[in-house]
Order: structure tokens, then sequence, then C-alpha cells
């Protein structure tokens, strides 16, 4: 097990991440041709649309082995609208590759991959990529990752040239050049000194590499501090320790798609990035007694794994990616579904290249394998042994920020539709649909437009369905700004058995982002134990319709304070209607407002056409954050909401000729003006 690597290739879109993968592939054997995202022929992005887009849009696994090491690798999307396949890979991984363009530096999506990251403590390394590109800047892309991403960077390389005369690297531990053959073609870089001109430079760069690692190691200090020679080894042991704590970040560089710096790269992962006996005891709860248990990572421990994802296969039919914790899956073995309370059997069990599965008896603890036969586990669910159940921390995932209404071309296919997005729904969490009883439409929400463009394509390919699609709508929510109490008073009598329930309830804010909170403040019994959960779930449904517009409430804390029930006449269901009622009166006393999703967009344009920029985002109401000039290029950086952005692309691409980009990802909920609050509750 200590030679399994659990990695991730993550970064901003384009910034050559699957190339990376597809040459780390092809050096270690596993695939035979190279392939070219821009031939459309990548083992990776194997779906349709990713090869003709030219992006990655699910996570693909692979395994892949070099010099003693196990390798399985998953690489995921940089587009921003696919964030949910970031979030559920790293969730399983023990190590990630955070790959930058050596041109653009660190871009808005690595800035929310790395938070990502931190987010499940994931260590990792970088790759600067395309350092044979006009404008390549390791110094700089180095400094941008310390800066901007708050993290300790410490190259183990140095470019030798850049640019057109970018030629090697200098292997700053081992003292020496790996210069690059002309061609590429899955050469190893041949081995020599030091060129001159970079002697000063190397000695430099890794005295301060030296130092830095020293800093994270006591036994190492003392020799640093006291001049005694540090060996290559000793160095080595403490970058490693160091990179699995997340002290230090090593750095190398190479260019991808000309296949330099690719296997310095693979010595890079097996050197410093975990295994799985590297990484923390896995965590859990216990279902039966509801304590932290721990399970080491040994095969010899119960059985526990997580399903971090669901895809539904032409030819093998429903697969579950999972990750084993501890123990081992065999094929034909029985397991608890611990999320759903539920019993299955695992079928065949795969490893897997992409899109093509090798049939394997067992997938022991530390490893990542799929398998099929389990039918009602979803993303998320803890896979474990009925004797010994136990819940392991699930993958959260952001809510949709966009919905559109659907409906098949024709009437015939409406059965046909509500099985094609359930399926997809079972593949992504964050791809959400349900039946509008009033318009008797059927409304799908993701994360952007270009998510759902993708879903709704396939749809066509992969179901044969045509569907006409509404305008986009923005998920509003709605907020309170002040504390509220109201009563909640439900009294039904007709003859016989009645209906009673009533309740007094406090609402108050929250801060941003922190959901949804109930306290149960009854004392003396004024509303017995048993129709709490009633007044809870009475509160939550309230939540689902704000006073301003209809929109759903967040960030609230509802408290129960008092009340009083009848013998015979109260019920669960009559306290969860009274429930009801106090919060929704509440809610209409407590000053409440609209959210807008306001969404982080960074546009890089030549410099010429700022000011036409600044213009078109100045009518969208955008809040302009930062203006950065990197060479003839400017990047703004600014705070738009997201019913401003419909059609940016087009806009954009006219007032630039074409030569601008731009990006966006959800930033946060803020306040709506007035104007647009009348005019959403007019409509």
């Amino acid at each position: 097990m200590e030679n399994i690597r659990n990695i991730g290739f993550i970064a901003h879109i384009d910034a050559g991440k699957t190339t990376v993968t597809e040459r780390v592939l092809f050096a270690s054997g596993r695939t035979y041709k190279m392939g070219s995202v821009d031939d459309g022929n990548t083992v990776m992005d194997w779906m349709d649309q990713e090869r003709e887009r030219g992006i990655t849009i699910t996570a693909a696994a692979a395994t892949t082995y070099w010099r003693e090491c196990q390798i399985n690798i998953i690489d995921t999307p940089g587009h921003v609208d696919f964030t949910a396949e970031v979030e559920r890979s790293l969730r399983v991984l023990d190590g990630g590759v955070v790959v930058f363009d050596a041109v653009a530096g660190v871009q808005p999506q690595s800035e929310t991959v790395w938070r990502q990251a931190d987010r499940y403590r994931v260590p990792r390394i970088c790759f600067i990529n395309k350092m044979d590109r006009v404008g390549a800047n390791f110094p700089r892309t180095v400094d941008m990752i310390r800066h901007r991403l708050k993290a300790n960077p410490v190259p183990v390389q140095l470019p030798i040239g850049a640019d057109a005369s970018f030629k090697g690297v200098i292997d700053l531990m081992e003292e020496k050049a790996l210069m690059f053959t002309a061609n590429g073609n899955n050469a190893a870089p041949k081995e020599a000194p030091i060129p001159s001109e970079y002697q000063a430079e190397a000695e430099s760069y890794r005295n301060v590499m030296v130092e830095r690692i020293a800093e994270t190691s006591d036994a190492l200090l003392i020799k640093y501090l006291e001049g005694e020679p540090i060996t290559v080894e000793e160095l080595r042991s403490a970058l490693r320790s160091a990179t699995i704590s997340n002290l230090i970040v090593p750095v190398v560089c190479g260019s991808a798609l000309r296949y330099w710096g690719v296997h310095p790269l693979l010595d890079t992962i097996t050197y410093y990035l975990p295994s799985p006996l590297d990484m923390p005891t896995t965590k859990g709860v216990s279902v039966k007694t509801g304590a932290e248990v721990q399970r080491a990572a040994s095969k010899e421990a119960p059985f526990a794994a997580l399903a971090f994802k669901v895809v539904t296969d032409p030819y093998t039919g429903r697969m579950v990616y999972f990750r084993v914790y501890s123990g081992s899956a065999r094929s034909g073995m029985n397991i608890y579904n611990s999320t759903k309370g539920q019993k299955e059997r695992m079928g065949r069990i795969m490893r897997l290249l992409a899109n093509r599965r090798e049939d394997v008896e067992e997938i022991g603890a530390g490893d990542i394998g799929a398998t099929v036969g389990l039918k009602n586990t979803f993303t998320g669910d803890t896979l474990c042994e009925e004797s010994e159940p136990m819940l392991l921390e699930s993958i959260k995932f952001p809510q949709p920020v966009i919905s559109v209404a659907v409906e098949p071309k024709s009437k015939a296919d409406q059965e046909k539709l509500g099985d094609a997005l359930n399926k997809l729904a079972e593949e992504d969490p964050t791809f959400v649909r349900h039946f509008d009883d009033e318009t008797g439409q059927t409304i799908v929400a993701g994360m952007g437009e270009l998510h759902l463009e993708v879903l709704m394509e396939r749809l066509r390919r992969e179901f044969g369905l045509l569907v006409n699609q509404g305008k986009p709508k923005v998920a509003y929510r709605e907020a309170i700004t002040v504390p509220a109490k109201a009563e909640g008073r439900f009294i039904r009598q007709s003859g016989g058995h009645g209906q009673y329930g009533d309740v007094w309830v406090e609402i108050e804010p929250q801060p941003r982002g922190a959901g949804f909170l109930f306290e149960n403040k009854i004392v003396g019994g004024a509303i017995p134990r048993e129709y709490i959960a009633g007044v809870e779930a009475g509160a939550r449904s309230a939540l689902e319709n704000g006073a301003v517009g209809g929109y759903p409430v967040i960030d609230v804390k509802v408290k129960l304070v008092d009340g009083s029930y009848h013998e015979v006449d109260s019920s669960e269901m009559a306290f969860r209607v009274a429930g009801s009622m106090g919060v929704k009166e509440a809610l209409k006393r407590a000053r409440p407002v609209l959210l807008e999703p306001m969404m982080s967009v960074e546009v890089i344009s030549p410099g010429e056409f700022l000011g036409e920029i600044l213009g078109n985002l100045s009518g969208r109401r955008a809040q302009i954050r930062n203006m950065e000039g990197q060479g003839g290029t400017q990047v703004i950086t600014a705070y738009v909401p997201l019913s401003e952005m419909f059609g940016y692309a087009t806009d954009l691409r006219s007032l630039t000729q074409g030569r601008a980009s731009y990006s966006m990802e959800f930033g946060h909920y803020a306040e709506a003006p007035q104007q647009l609050v009348q005019e959403l509750v007019r409509r």
C-alpha cells in the first residue's frame, strides 16, 4: 500500500491538464499512442462532447504504474460549471497535481480548485506547464502562487530558458541539468552538467529550497544552521513530510504538449505525494452508537468505502466508482449501504482506464475501483460491513444557480424525458430537476449555461430526445434582516377527532452561508417531545417560499419558544401545519429582502479595449474589484449579478473582435436593488 498514489490533476480551464494526464499515461506505458486534445483523440476526455469542445466535463479515472508505484489518476474539469466533479474527486484523493499556465499564471478557477483542495487538506505539487509559449514566466507564476493562493511554493526545478529558448530543467535536488530532446516523443531527458550561465541562479534557488525544507524539520534545521552537509535523501525525506503536512508545495515545470518535463513530473509524484498509509486515519461515525470511530488503512480492518461517482454505461449499465478506506471489496460480496440503511451486492469489480475497464478479483484498502450491481447507491454514500456499520463524511456540493424549463418536442416522449433526467441527476449531484405543478413544466437547474447546455446535448445523443428549452432563470433567494416572533395556531373541529397545534416561534438572521438552524427552547413540557420534529418540518417547508417573491429563504435560525397542545386532538401533522403558519407570519415581520447571485468574473483582454469592456460591465451593474496590466494585456476582475451575464460571451466577442476571454464562478448572494424586486414581483 505504501506504493499506491491516489492523485488528481486539477487546474483552470485550458491550463493543459488533460494533455499532462495523456502524456503521463503514455510515458508510463499505459497507452500506446499519444492523445491530443486538439485532435479529439484523448483517452481521458472520452465523451463525444469533451472531444468536440476540447474541455473535460466529467472526472475520468485511470490506473497506471511508474517505477514501483501504482498511480490512480483522476483527471478533473477546469470549467467552473463542472465544479462538482472536482469536489467529488478531491474527497477521495490523497494528493493533487495543480497545473498552471506559465503565461497566464494563477487564474480564477485555479483559485477555486485550490480552495477546494484546502478544504479537504489535500497535499499537492505544482506543474507549471506551457514553458515553451511566448510570454512564459516561471518566477512570476511562482510568485502568484505565493501571494494569490497564500501558499508556500518551493521550486525543486529551475527552467533552462523560456518560450522559444526553453530546452531543459535544472534538478535542484541532485544539482544536474535534464536536457529535453528536440522532438519530445517520450524520450527521457538527458542528464548533463548545469550550464555555466545558470550556475549562480541554480545555487541561489537551491539555497532557498534547502532553507525552506530545513525550516520544517528540527533535525535538519540544526544541521543547516551549523553548516553541516545535508544529503539528497535527507532533503527528499523532509520535503516529503512537509508536502504531506501541507507546509510546502514543491514546484516543477515543463511543456506537456512537447513531452518535456513529464518523466521528472512522474518522479516528483512518487517522491513527494502521499500513499494511503501517510494519510490520517479515516474517521467516521458508528451507526450503532453515534460515537466517532477510526479505521486504519489496512486490508485486515472491516470494509469501509465511499461511493464518489455514479455513471450509466451503455454496455455495463449502472456503474459506481468507489474508494476503499479499509478492508477489501471483492466481486460478489454482500455489503451494507449505511447511508441508505440497505443491503446491496457487488457484481464485477474493475480497474479503470477512462472508458475502458479491466476486471479484477478485489480492490484493497487505499485503492480506487468501480463496480456494477449497486442499484440504490449514490454519490457520497458509505459502503461497509453490516456487522460494523459506519458513516464516512459525505461530499458537499454547491446549490444550482440557474434553471430552465424543458419539454420534449414530442408529447409521447414525456415519460422517457423523466427517466433520462433521473439518470443524469443520479450521475451529477449539482443537476436538479422537479415538476412545477402550477405551470405543468419540468424545471432543470445547474451550475451555469454550459453545464445545462452539455446536459441537454446528452439527452439528444445518449437518449435520442429532442427538447424545447425556455429562457434561463436565475436562482434568487430571500433572507431576513431583523429578528421576529409570531404564533402559529392550527385548530380544526369537524366532529369526532379534531386537529390542534399551537406554537410560538422566533426567527433571526444568520451569517451568510450558515444555512438553516432549528432550536427547541421548550421547557416544562408545553409541547410533547414527539411533536417537535413536526414543528421543524413545518418551519423548513415555510422557508421554501419567502414573503417577497416566493423564493427560498436562506440563513435563518428558527427557535421554538412556547406553545400548547390538546391531549386528544394534537398530532405531529397539526404541529407541522402550526409550525409552518408561525414561521410564515414571522417572515413577514422580519423585514425580508431579495438576494441575487453575484458571479466573480475575470475578463482578459488586449489593453486597447479596456474602455469598451468597462463601459459594458458598468451597464451590467458590475462592481469592479481589480484591474491589472500584464504586458499588453488587461485583467479585470469584478462581481456581476448572474441575471446580467446572459449573452455576455457574444457581446464580449463583438466588443473585442474576438480577442478577449472571460471566466466566471459563483461568488456570493447579495441584496438585490429595489427596482429589480418590483420587476420580479410584477412578473
